[in-house]
């Protein structure tokens, strides 16, 4: 019987967008913040065609925060810039459904946000901290180009089927978790085959309450 019981968003681009850095994401803007965007960029640039290199790259690119006061980055980025209509749709879907995200991004934006929005749980990827400075450690809990390998541990987790799950994502790496769940939606997709992929596309999220009241009266 069609249904869901769980609403999963991207991080990066979907639920937030940090313009002016590449794919709107948390890591290019925590660099900016933290005053090593060129040596980042070059390492996005590097690493990215690399799909088998992720953790290295994540690696890499939280060496270069070593010793920078998070609070510096934290008042820089924080409050997240929310996409159009994603506080109000929150708030309408609160008490429904799981609520959660799963992201390549990084777990300083992505767990503010899951508090601020009051989500159930968040995933992301970890930089390390100690003493109120980022040690220059980094651990890539979810893969750029694994994020459906996230998202079934999450499943299992919480014991739901992956088929009453609708997950809402932009870019290309959303792709393989699109195909696995019972409802893919793109928001604002950033590539055709992210639309193709999706069985609908939102441009606001303002439209997201009424696509998932379809589906499940439907």
């Amino acid at each position: 019987m069609p249904g869901l019981d769980a609403i999963v968003f991207d991080l990066d681009g979907t639920l937030v967008r940090y313009h002016g850095v590449e794919f709107e994401s948390s890591w290019g803007a925590i660099a900016a913040a933290a005053g090593v965007a060129d040596r980042s960029n070059a390492l996005l640039r590097e690493y990215l065609p690399r799909k088998d290199a992720y953790a290295e790259w994540v690696s890499k690119d939280a060496q270069l925060l070593r010793g920078i006061p998070v609070s510096v980055v934290a008042d820089a980025v924080l409050p997240a810039p929310y996409a159009e209509g994603v506080q109000a749709t929150i708030g309408r879907l609160q008490g429904r459904f799981r609520l959660g995200i799963v992201s390549s991004g990084v777990d300083l934006v992505a767990d503010w946000v899951c508090e601020d929005l009051g989500l159930d749980f968040a995933r992301a990827n970890h930089l390390a901290t100690e003493n109120g400075r980022f040690t220059g450690g980094g651990e890539a809990r979810v893969g750029l180009w694994q994020k459906d390998d996230a998202l079934r541990s999450i499943a299992q987790e919480y014991g739901l089927p992956l088929s009453r799950i609708c997950f809402v994502g932009d870019h290309l790496n959303d792709i393989p978790v699109l195909e696995i769940v019972g409802l893919a939606i793109a928001a604002n997709p950033k590539d055709e085959r992210v639309r193709e992929a999706a069985d609908c596309v939102i441009s606001d999220f303002a439209e997201l309450p009424v696509l998932i009241d379809t589906f499940v009266s439907a």
